[in-house]
C-alpha cells in the first residue's frame, strides 16, 4: 500500500466507527426518551450514579483492552508475527477472566456499601443488574480490539450497532415492567423510590443483554471462519496487500484470514526470530495496558468523584431531597453531550493502530499529518455539535424530555456546551500520545487535571451550591488535559496546530450558523402549532432547524477555505465532497 493510501486508511476506518458510534448515541439517546418518560428524571438520577460505577468497573476490566489489543497486535502483524499475535490473546483472554469476574462480585456484592457511600442506598438494584455486563465487556473488547488491530473496524462496529438495538428494546421493556412491579412496592412499604429505583434497575438490564449479543455475534464469526476471523480490511486484507501492495476484494475478507491463520501455523513467525513466550507477552500486554487504564480511570472516575463530593456537600447544605433530582438533569445533560464526543472516542481508538506504524516506519512528516488531519476533523465537527446544541437548547430537551420541566436542563446544556469541544480535544489528543507510545503521559496529564478538577469543584459548589457547579469543574478539567496533552504533543513531534484552519475558521462558521439557527427557531416556534405542548410540532423545528444549520456551516467552511484540497481528501467522503465543490468551482 503506498503512503498516500495509508495515511488515508487511518480516517476512513475512524469514520466507520465515527459513523456507528453516531449512530449508536442517536439511539441511545433516543431511546431515553421514553426511558425517561417511564423512571422519571429521579429513576434518572439512580440510573446515571449506577452507570458512573460500572463505567470505572468497566475501565479495569475491559474499558482499556481494545486499544491495548490494538497496539500489541498492530506491532506483531507489521513483523509478520502470527503465532505471537495468538499468545497475546490467550494471556488477553486469562487477564479478562480474571479482572472481569473479580469487577463483577465487587459491583454485585458491594452493591449495598457502593450505593451507601454515595448517598443514594435505592441505587443497588441498578448496581446489581450492571455486575454481570461488566465481565461480558471484558471478553468483547478482546475481540474488538483485536480487529482494530488489524486496521478494520467493520466488526466493531457492527456489534456496536446490534448491541445498542438490543440495549433500548430490552431497556424500555424492563424499565416498565419494574418500574410497575416497584409501584406495589412503593405501597406495601409506604415509599416513593422503589418505582423509581427498579425503573432504573430495569433500565440497565438492556445494557447486559445488549453486550452479550455483541458477543455472541463475534463467536458467530469465530466459528465459522476459524480461530482467527478477520473482518473487511482485517488480518486476510492486510497480509495481501504487504505480499502483493493490492487491494483485497471485501467479499474476500473474511476467507482470507482463514488463508493467514493456516499460514501462520507453519511460519508463525519470520526465519530468525524467536516466537515470544505466554509470560512474555503477557508482560507486554500488562505494561500497555496499564498506563492505558490508568489514564482512562483518572479520565473517568471524574464523574463517580463529582457524584460523591456533589452529594456530600449538597447534603451539608442541607439539600438533600434535590441531590438525586439534580443528578438526574446531570445524566440528561450527558446524553446530549456523549453525542458529539462519540467522534472522538472513535478517531481515537482508530488513530492508535495507524501511528504506532508510521512510528514504527520512522515517517514523522506522516506521523505530523496524522495528528493534524486528526485534530482538525473533530475540530470540525465539535465545534459546530456545541454551538448547535447552545442555540437549540430550548426546544430540544423540551423534545427530548417532554415529560418533565426542562428549564434547569436548559441551562446547564448551555452552559455546559464549551466542555463538548474541549472533552473532544482531550479525547483525541490522549489517543495520538498513546498511538506514539507516550503511554504514560495521558495518565500524568489526567491526574493533574484530576487535582485541579477536585479543587475548583469544591470550591465552585459553595458559590453555586447547585449542578452547574459540576459542570463548570467539568469543563475545567477537560481544559487542563487539552493544554497539556499539545504541550506533549509539540514537545515530542515538534508539532504546532494550524490555529486559523482548525479553531478559528470552524468557530467562526458555527457562530454564524448557530445566530442563524436561532433566530430560525424561534420564528419556527411562533409559527407551528403544538410547539408548546407537544413533541410532533418541536420535531419539525428540531429537523428544520438542523437541516438549515448543516447548510449554512457547510457553505461558510467553503467561503472562508476551512481546509485545503489534500486535507478535505484525508476526510471521510471527501473525493465526493470535493467533486461537488469543483463542479460548482468552489475549489
Amino acid at each position: 500500500m503506498n503512503k498516500n493510501a495509508r495515511s488515508r486508511n487511518f480516517i476512513a476506518q475512524g469514520s466507520i466507527l465515527a459513523a456507528t458510534g453516531i449512530l449508536c448515541r442517536l439511539i441511545g439517546m433516543l431511546y431515553r426518551i421514553p426511558l425517561v418518560d417511564i423512571i422519571g428524571t429521579v429513576g434518572n438520577g439512580y440510573y446515571t450514579s449506577a452507570y458512573s460505577i460500572y463505567n470505572i468497573l468497566l475501565i479495569i476490566s475491559s474499558y482499556s483492552l481494545p486499544t491495548a489489543i490494538s497496539k500489541v497486535v498492530s506491532t506483531r502483524l507489521a513483523r509478520e508475527r502470527y503465532d505471537d499475535v495468538r499468545t497475546a490473546l490467550k494471556a488477553a483472554f486469562l487477564y479478562a477472566t480474571v479482572m472481569g469476574g473479580a469487577a463483577c462480585a465487587v459491583m454485585y456484592f458491594g452493591s449495598d456499601i457502593i450505593a451507601e457511600f454515595m448517598q443514594k442506598p435505592f441505587c443497588r438494584y441498578a448496581l446489581r443488574t450492571l455486575a454481570p455486563t461488566v465481565w461480558v465487556m471484558a471478553y468483547l473488547g478482546i475481540l474488538r480490539g483485536y480487529f482494530q488491530g488489524y486496521g478494520s473496524m467493520v466488526p466493531t462496529a457492527v456489534s456496536q450497532i446490534f448491541e445498542q438495538i438490543v440495549n433500548a428494546v430490552v431497556s424500555i421493556v424492563m424499565a416498565a415492567l419494574l418500574f410497575d412491579y416497584g409501584m406495589k412496592a412503593d405501597l406495601i412499604y409506604a415509599d416513593t423510590q422503589y418505582s423509581y429505583a427498579y425503573g432504573a434497575a430495569g433500565g440497565t438490564i438492556g445494557t447486559g443483554m445488549g453486550a452479550l449479543i455483541a458477543l455472541l455475534f463475534f463467536i458467530i464469526i469465530f466459528l465459522l471462519y476459524g480461530k482467527m476471523p478477520a473482518g473487511n480490511g482485517g488480518l486476510g486484507t492486510v497480509s495481501r496487500r504487504r505480499s502483493r501492495g493490492s487491494r483485497s476484494s471485501n467479499r474476500n475478507d473474511y476467507r482470507n484470514g482463514q488463508d493467514v491463520y493456516n499460514a501462520g501455523r507453519s511460519s508463525g513467525v519470520r526465519s530468525g526470530e524467536k516466537r515470544e513466550s505466554f509470560l512474555h507477552l503477557s508482560k507486554v500486554l500488562i505494561i500497555t495496558l496499564v498506563p492505558i487504564l490508568l489514564s482512562s480511570t483518572v479520565y473517568n472516575i471524574s464523574t463517580v468523584l463529582d457524584d460523591l463530593i456533589f452529594s456530600r456537600m449538597m447534603a451539608g447544605f442541607g439539600l438533600t431531597a434535590s441531590v438525586v433530582f439534580l443528578w438526574g438533569v446531570f445524566g440528561e445533560y450527558r446524553i446530549l453531550f456523549n453525542i458529539p464526543v462519540a467522534i472522538a472516542n472513535s478517531l481515537s481508538s482508530s488513530v492508535i493502530p495507524s501511528l504506532t506504524n508510521a512510528v514504527a516506519d520512522r515517517e514523522r512528516e506522516l506521523i505530523r499529518k496524522k495528528i493534524r488531519i486528526s485534530i482538525q476533523f473533530v475540530m470540525l465537527i465539535s465545534i459546530p455539535a456545541a454551538v448547535g446544541l447552545f442555540a437549540l437548547a430550548e426546544p430540544i430537551c423540551n423534545l427530548l424530555f417532554a415529560s418533565e420541566d426542562n428549564s434547569l436542563l436548559i441551562s446547564v446544556l448551555r452552559h455546559g456546551a464549551l466542555a463538548i469541544v474541549l472533552y473532544s480535544l482531550s479525547t483525541i489528543t490522549n489517543g495520538l500520545l498513546q498511538g506514539l507510545g507516550h503511554l504514560a503521559d495521558p495518565l500524568i496529564n489526567s491526574v493533574v487535571s484530576l487535582v485541579i478538577h477536585v479543587g475548583s469543584l469544591i470550591g465552585l459548589l459553595y458559590l453555586f451550591r447547585d449542578i452547574h457547579a459540576v459542570i463548570y469543574a467539568n469543563t475545567v478539567f477537560a481544559f487542563a488535559v487539552c493544554v497539556l496533552n499539545l504541550f506533549n504533543l509539540h514537545r515530542y513531534v515538534s508539532f504546532r496546530i494550524n490555529r486559523r484552519n482548525t479553531f478559528a475558521v470552524p468557530a467562526v462558521a458555527s457562530a454564524f450558523m448557530g445566530a442563524a439557527v436561532f433566530g430560525i427557531s424561534k420564528l419556527l416556534m411562533w409559527i407551528i402549532p403544538g410547539t408548546d405542548s407537544g413533541r410532533l410540532g418541536l420535531t419539525a423545528v428540531v429537523v428544520l432547524c438542523i437541516a438549515t444549520a448543516a447548510v449554512i456551516y457547510a457553505v461558510m467552511l467553503v467561503a472562508l477555505r476551512a481546509f485545503t484540497k489534500e486535507e478535505l481528501l484525508e476526510m471521510p467522503m471527501g473525493l465526493r465532497i470535493y467533486r461537488l465543490l469543483n463542479s460548482f468551482g468552489l475549489m
